[in-house]
């Protein structure tokens, strides 16, 4: 599976099998930033809380999906790009940002994604929203250089106690209005992030 440049590969392997053993159990080896997942405060913020410490009612309600334009690689989205879909947040727990950049995920194009532009992040949390998605793998640009990583994204959200969910997929499929989205974490204790299952439903009203 696809990582963040430098972040622990992954393996699964079969350490125990039913013909030999009567059962079977699985290894897994993965960072705790692997596929869909969550970033907890902490993973960018010196004493910012870690994964088992956010309400895990925070991580479940309303999604706004925010849908933008085919763009070409490393293309930065500002505040007036996404605004005009940003209205009415009241009874809105996260936002999730359409991209379709994740039909790229396993190539090399994937990891030259858009980004989005930190006054986003501050501008959803001055209209109470601390929990954003994204369809690609880093809200931030991922500097493929080798050079220090620069993440004001995650610092404007995460320095704020905000949540970012990277790498979702399939945003393309909720063909209703106003997705019960559900991005719960393992309850890592001490840890900067955790993978998540990634659910939309329609939730009938009445």
């Amino acid at each position: 599976m696809q990582v963040f440049p430098g972040d622990p590969e992954v393996t699964i392997t079969v350490a125990a099998e039913i013909a030999a053993d009567g059962f079977q159990v699985a290894e897994v080896h993965a960072g705790t930033h692997t596929g869909t997942h969550l970033d907890a405060p902490l993973h960018t913020v010196q004493g910012g809380s870690s994964v088992d410490q956010i309400d895990l009612s925070r991580l479940v309600g309303v999604a706004r999906i925010v849908r933008l334009p085919v763009v070409d690689a490393g293309h930065v989205f500002v505040w007036s790009d996404v605004e005009a879909q940003l209205s009415d947040l009241d009874s809105v727990a996260m936002v999730l940002f359409h991209t379709g950049w994740s039909q790229h995920f396993g190539t090399e194009l994937y990891l030259r994604h858009p980004a989005f532009d930190a006054d986003i992040a501050l501008g959803l949390l001055d209209r109470g929203i601390s929990v954003v998605g994204v369809d690609t793998l880093n809200p931030d640009l991922t500097d493929l250089s080798g050079a220090e990583v620069d993440l004001p994204f995650h610092r404007a959200l995460l320095g704020a106690e905000g949540v970012i969910v990277e790498n979702l997929t399939n945003l393309a499929s909720i063909d209703f209005a106003d997705p019960w989205v559900s991005v719960l974490p393992l309850p890592f204790a001490g840890m900067d992030g955790s993978p998540v299952r990634a659910v939309a439903m329609e939730v009938a009203v009445g």
